[in-house]
Parts: C-alpha cells; sequence; structure tokens
C-alpha cells in the first residue's frame, strides 16, 4: 500500500505530502482546487510521460517520489526480472530537469519508464474516466472477465503457446520467401558452380604455370645464357673455376707459414667445390631447356580460363577465386536444402496451431462456464445502487486464434424493464457506466493483486441514497485494499476513515494548491459546505452529522 506521497514543484503544487490510511481515504476540494493535478503527479509516478511546462518552478526540477509497503504482495520475480534489489518498502522516484530530462528511479536505482511501469502497475490501479471509456472496449471487457474467473494463469499459459505458434509461422513464411527468391537464382547460380567446378581450380597452381609459360616462351634464350654462363665457370681457358683452382693451389703453398693462409686456402676450397655445384645445376638446366610451343599454347589456354573466370566474379588471385566457388556451392545446396527445412517447420507450426487450438477451446469453455455468475452477481450490484431493472448479459462468439484466445465478447447492458441490452456505448449514461464500473471493481477487488486503488470521481452521475450505498460498497472494499478516491459527494466524503481537503492559497505572486487532512471538526463543517454550499445552515451541519453517524465516527 501507498505510505507515503511527496511531490514538489509540480502544476500548483510546490510542495505536498500525504500519509494515506491504509483503509478508505477520501480526498475532496472545489472544482480547480489540485485534485486532479495530484493524480497527473501519481500518474508520473507509475511511468506516463513527463511535460517540463508542468513545473512550479521552471527553474528548479520536479521530484515526485512514493513510498509503499509491498510485504504482502509477492513482487520478488518482478524485481528480479527487472534485476533491481527487492525490499518490503519500494520507494518509486521521477525527476523532471526544467530542461524536459526525465529520470526514474527504483529504490534509488535508475530504471527505464518501462520498468517503472511495470513495477507501477503492480502498486496501485488508478481509476478515471478513460477506464469508464475503456469499458466500452471488447479487449478490455474481455481482460475484467478473465480476471473475475481468475483465468489469467490459463490465459498466460495459452498466450505463450500463441506466441511460439506465431514464431513458427513468422520463420516458415520467412523461409518460404528466402525458398521463392532462392528459386529464381537457382538456375544462374548453378551455371556459374558448373563452370567453376569444371575449371578444377583445386588442382592448379597459378604462379606454377605463370612461371613455367614464361620459361618456355624464352626457352632459345634462356638455353643461350645457360651455356655462357656454364662457358665462363667451367669450360673455357679462362674459366672461373680453373682460375679458383690455380688459386687455391698457390695458398696452398704458403699454408705453412702462417695460419691465417691456410685458412684462406680452406674458405677458398669450399668456395671451389660450391662453383662446381653450380656449374653442374647450370649445365643440366641448360640440358633439359627445350622449346615446347605446343605445351606453351596448353598452359596460356589454362591461363586464359582462369584470368577470364577471376574478371568475370572479380577475383583478385585464384583463392578469391575458390572462396567464390565454395560461396556458390553454399547457395546452392542451401536452396536444395530448404525444402526439408520447409517441411520440418510446417509440421512444427501444424503442431503448435492444434496445441493452442486445443488450449483455446479449454480456455473459451472455461469463460463460458464464468459468464452466467458474472452476469448474476453484477446485475444484484446494479439493482443495490437503483438500478433494479438492470441487466448484464455478455455476448460470446468464437473468431480467429489470437494473443488473449478465440473468444471474442461485447458486455450489453439495460438499465430499464423490458429493454433489449445493447452495447454499453449505447445504453448507459454517464452516472450508470460510474456505477457500473465500480461495481466491477468491487467484485474483482478479490481477485486482483493491486495493493491500492484510486477513484477519480467514481461517484459521477449519483446521489442521495445511491451515493450512500456507493461509500459503504468502498468501505468494504478497504478492508483488502487501500482505496484513495477523489468525490463531490457528501455521502462519500462521510463513508472515508481519512478526509483529505484540496485548497488553493493565493499568493502576491501566485496560486498555490496544498491539501490538509481534516480533523472531526473541520469535517462537519466541509461536509456541510459540500450540502449546502458557501453558507450552510445548522440543518446542513446536522445533515453531516448524520452522514459520518453512519459510520460511527460523531454521534447523532
Amino acid at each position: 500500500m501507498l505510505v507515503d506521497l511527496r511531490i514538489n514543484n509540480y502544476a500548483l503544487i510546490e510542495q505536498l505530502e500525504l500519509r494515506p490510511s491504509p483503509l478508505l481515504n477520501i480526498i475532496t476540494g472545489e472544482t480547480g482546487a489540485g485534485k486532479s493535478i495530484m493524480l497527473g503527479a501519481i500518474g508520473l509516478l507509475l511511468g506516463n510521460r513527463a511535460d517540463s511546462r508542468m513545473l512550479f518552478d521552471t527553474e528548479r526540477k520536479c521530484v515526485i517520489e512514493g513510498q509503499f509497503n509491498i510485504a504482502n504482495y509477492q513482487l520478488q520475480d518482478i524485481f528480479e526480472a527487472e534485476d533491481l534489489d527487492y525490499d518490503v518498502q519500494c520507494i518509486l522516484r521521477r525527476e523532471i530537469s526544467p530542461n524536459g530530462k526525465s529520470r526514474a528511479f527504483v529504490n534509488d536505482t535508475p530504471v527505464t519508464l518501462e520498468a517503472l511501469r511495470k513495477i507501477g502497475a503492480n502498486l496501485m490501479d488508478i481509476h478515471s474516466q478513460h477506464d469508464t471509456l475503456l469499458l466500452g472496449d471488447a479487449v478490455f471487457q474481455l481482460n475484467l472477465l478473465d480476471l473475475y474467473a481468475g483465468l489469467v494463469p490459463q490465459r498466460t499459459h495459452y498466450s505463450n503457446a500463441f506466441r511460439q505458434y506465431r514464431k513458427l509461422e513468422a520463420d516458415l513464411q520467412t523461409l518460404e520467401s528466402q525458398a521463392a527468391q532462392a528459386s529464381k537464382e537457382l538456375d544462374y547460380n548453378s551455371f556459374l558452380l558448373n563452370e567453376l567446378e569444371e575449371a578444377r581450380l583445386d588442382t592448379e597452381d597459378q604462379d606454377a604455370l605463370e612461371q613455367e609459360v614464361k620459361q618456355l616462351e624464352h626457352a632459345e634464350e634462356i638455353k643461350y645464357k645457360l651455356s655462357q654462363a656454364l662457358h665462363g665457370l667451367r669450360d673455357s681457358e679462362t674459366c672461373a673455376t680453373g682460375s679458383m683452382k690455380d688459386a687455391v693451389m698457390l695458398l696452398g703453398q704458403v699454408a705453412n707459414y702462417a695460419d691465417n693462409f691456410r685458412e684462406l686456402r680452406e674458405r677458398l676450397e669450399s668456395c671451389l667445390i660450391e662453383l662446381h655445384d653450380i656449374a653442374d645445376e647450370v649445365e643440366t638446366a641448360e640440358r633439359r631447356t627445350e622449346g615446347d610451343p605446343a605445351r606453351a599454347e596448353e598452359l596460356q589456354d589454362r591461363l586464359n580460363v582462369l584470368y577470364t573466370l577471376q574478371r568475370k566474379h572479380q577475383a583478385r588471385d585464384l583463392p578469391a577465386l575458390i572462396a567464390v566457388r565454395d560461396s556458390l556451392r553454399q547457395k546452392v545446396s542451401s536452396v536444395l536444402n530448404l525444402d526439408k527445412e520447409i517441411n520440418r517447420l510446417r509440421k512444427d507450426s501444424d503442431a503448435a496451431l492444434a496445441a493452442v487450438t486445443k488450449q483455446a477451446a479449454k480456455l473459451s469453455e472455461s469463460r463460458r462456464k464464468s459468464f452466467p455468475t458474472f452476469e448474476k452477481q453484477l446485475g444484484l450490484l446494479l439493482a443495490d445502487l437503483g438500478m433494479p431493472h438492470a441487466r448484464i448479459v455478455v455476448q460470446h462468439s468464437i473468431g480467429a486464434p489470437a494473443t488473449s484466445g478465440t473468444d471474442v465478447v461485447n458486455i450489453l447492458f439495460t438499465a430499464n424493464k423490458g429493454a433489449q441490452p445493447q452495447t454499453l456505448s449505447k445504453a448507459a449514461s454517464g452516472g450508470e457506466f460510474s456505477r457500473l464500473m465500480l461495481c466491477i471493481k468491487y467484485m474483482l477487488a478479490d481477485k486482483t493483486a493491486l495493493p491500492t486503488i484510486v477513484f477519480d470521481e467514481i461517484d459521477t452521475g449519483i446521489s442521495g441514497e445511491i451515493a450512500v450505498k456507493v461509500g459503504r460498497m468502498m468501505q468494504q472494499m478497504a478492508h483488502k485494499h487501500q482505496l484513495i478516491a477523489i468525490s463531490h459527494l457528501p455521502q462519500m466524503a462521510a463513508a472515508g476513515d481519512v478526509h483529505y481537503f484540496v485548497y488553493k492559497e493565493d499568493r502576491a505572486d501566485r496560486t498555490v494548491s496544498r491539501i490538509r487532512e481534516l480533523n472531526q471538526d473541520d469535517r462537519i463543517k466541509e461536509i456541510a459546505h459540500m450540502i449546502a454550499g458557501a453558507k450552510p445552515s445548522e440543518n446542513a451541519f446536522q445533515s453531516a452529522r448524520e452522514l459520518l453517524a453512519l459510520r460511527g465516527e460523531v454521534a447523532a
């Protein structure tokens, strides 16, 4: 429940603190005094979007803070899901800076507005005229009926199955679209792949081919140059090996005279051996070098195939061309495997749809069983609130599977004897709408986990004895739920366990909205004013005492 509410620098509120009773709290005041402004601040605390134009002082930030006792509401899982520390004393805080920047906190931890909404939705339920409008919405009506029948867990189980089915359907559609597009490209990709496969890319070494072609094209030049080199190395009178051999012999003749002469001879002998090896290899290369035009043409044709494929696929070299071929292999193979994957997904989707259909049928049966009880209980409550001929009928039909099931419902209503029930938007007046919503909230009070319910002028369009009955109904609800009700009716004001009065205070520079808790004497005066206006008579004061006596606060 709400333990403490603080509002600073919001609209007409400079500073406000409210510590509501755990039972029924009534808030009254003249129109425009600031009651709705306070609700707007609470809405910000629960995640509504902020507007810096609502700041009381545009030079300072607005801070709205609410402390809640949540010890009995089993909200640990929600806090864990949002990665927040859980404490039985939960503090929600909202800050709006003059530049329009908004920040939200849960137990001093910064959170997103979405996280604030998730937690706030489990702490407070604000009923306003907007809820009355929602009552005509089919989805809203179905949610109400599920809450009444205790079917929320069953519907959640169904919704999870339906979302899984829709995911499979989406995956199947995506895959079928890919298959259709891939089929269009299959022939072309297969042609390209066959062309690359025929090129036998894995068996080729492009660098080696290019080198061999160069050798064949310049065979005569290579043979001549190798022959000349061999002549200079070994086959002439002044060849390198002969001259080096003489030098080795001369160094050998002086090797006994100094160690460095011997080392020079040994080094030169090593060079002579290496030179003989080089000459032998040059001779072998010269003998093997022969022109072969046919071989050169064959290799060049092979290279031309590679060059053409590289230009066609914009591949800079053979490895890049092989990568293109492997990619085409994967594309062609994936198309061939798509049918198998599509068939698998279709089977999974059909099985999921069968499960969804079965669960939807069970959910629908459970809902239909609850309709007569809902209609009867709501009709009895409405009769007690001055509509003895009111009749409620839940119109039901089966539609296509959706997130909430296959049921399409429409709550029909008539307040008149003998009249056919019609849709709420056609059949109910403003006062009837308010009583209808109050009765529904009353019916749901034991079935919802919301600890604090806020009513914004739920008593619109009622008066007299009906207002007294509405007050009693809210008193009964307050035994299990903390209630905060904004009202203009003296009967409602007298029903509250605690009575707060909102008023305007005119300063020299501006008007400020304030709130105070009324004691018993002040409460009698305020209710008398609500009955008779600014100058209540003694009869009005007596009526106020009598209304308060109904709940035993003041003797008649």
